[in-house]
């Protein structure tokens, strides 16, 4: 089964990315997991056990280098969507 994965982290400062939003994405990047970047966040789909992974190491990771809040959705991708 594959899971896209949409994730918003804050605080977001402008006109740099804060530590955490930097963390998320090299996290997404280093599964291999196909990612898209969205004016109010960023999607992100793979393999099940893979995008799973990633959920637990996003919260953890973007938590401990200053995150005050993420949102994640987590939908399955219909097989015939690929």
């Amino acid at each position: 089964m594959r899971l896209k994965m949409e994730f918003t982290t804050e605080p977001f400062e402008m006109p740099d990315f804060p530590p955490h939003a930097v963390t998320a994405r090299r996290i997404v990047d280093e599964a291999g997991l196909e990612v898209e970047v969205g004016p109010f966040g960023t999607s992100a789909v793979g393999e099940a056990e893979t995008v799973l992974a990633v959920v637990d190491r996003l919260f953890r990771d973007t938590f401990a280098v200053g995150a005050t809040r993420i949102s994640v959705q987590v939908t399955a991708v219909p097989e015939d969507a690929r």
